[in-house]
């Protein structure tokens, strides 16, 4: 359901991105931890572990992540390629809240199964996802077929990877996919990825996010769902077309850092 939005509305949300769109943003953020890469696919790694942790406190979230990237020579790519079963015995005591080492061994397998065919994670969401498409669910509900199409998987596993068929808000996913295509000058989100357009992004919404949209009058669903995110996307694209998961960071930063 769309909502009015008015100007002073958008001119307050408009700041917020400003002040929260910068690179004072990234220290605390789970976005940190690609930041210390280079190279792409070092990156698309790094980004995807810290999104599927991102649950909780940041801290923990950083510190989790780091650790993981520390058992992998802090070269998740080369790793991912190139690791001997001996390798991943370095692996076997990692664990983060809910996702254990059995979650790990299969990520791990199926990273590496896709890189070598693949150079980019990208191809893993628009196997089957078509460029008219309006929004990213199709990639999403795509990627979830294709990451455990695998032969061998616990069903354990599969609550670590969200998906709009399931009625997911798959928040952790959608934060992912923001860093990998959003792109501006304020060098928060890296934009490597160029298939999936901004405009097709749905915002990464959680209780904190929904809280702030609904104070706005920019959320009017009472779950907290798929369909709550595209809602609260389809009103931040009357503010902007073109990007309207940049009020992530005003939304995130409102409800978060600011306790709004």
């Amino acid at each position: 359901m769309e909502s009015p939005v008015s100007t002073e509305l958008e001119e307050f949300l408009n700041q917020k991105v400003l002040q929260y769109n910068q690179p004072s943003f990234i220290k605390d953020d789970p976005i940190a931890i690609p930041h210390l890469f280079k190279i792409k696919q070092d990156i698309e790694i790094a980004a995807f572990f810290a999104a599927i942790f991102a649950w909780g406190n940041r801290t923990t979230i950083i510190n989790k992540s780091l650790e993981l990237l520390a058992l992998m020579s802090n070269a998740p790519y080369d790793f991912v390629r190139n690791h001997s079963d001996n390798d991943l015995k370095t692996l076997l005591l990692f664990k983060h809240r809910t996702f254990n080492t059995t979650d790990l061994l299969y990520f791990i397998d199926f990273l590496k199964v896709h890189y070598s065919a693949h150079e980019s994670l990208e191809t893993a969401f628009t196997k089957d996802w078509k460029s008219a498409d309006e929004n990213i669910e199709n990639a999403l509900n795509s990627f979830y077929g294709y990451f455990f199409s695998l032969e061998h998987f616990a069903p354990r596993t599969r609550k670590h990877i969200a998906a709009p068929f399931k009625g997911s808000t798959c928040k952790r996913l959608n934060m992912f996919l923001r860093w990998m295509v959003r792109k501006d000058n304020k060098g928060v989100d890296f934009g490597i990825w160029k298939g999936i357009r901004p405009y097709q992004l749905i915002i990464p919404i959680d209780i904190h996010v929904a809280r702030v949209a609904r104070s706005f009058g920019l959320l009017t669903r009472n779950a907290i769902d798929w369909q709550a995110a595209v809602e609260l996307t389809a009103n931040l694209r009357r503010l902007d077309s073109a990007d309207p998961v940049k009020y992530d960071f005003a939304l995130f930063g409102l409800g978060v850092a600011e306790k709004f």
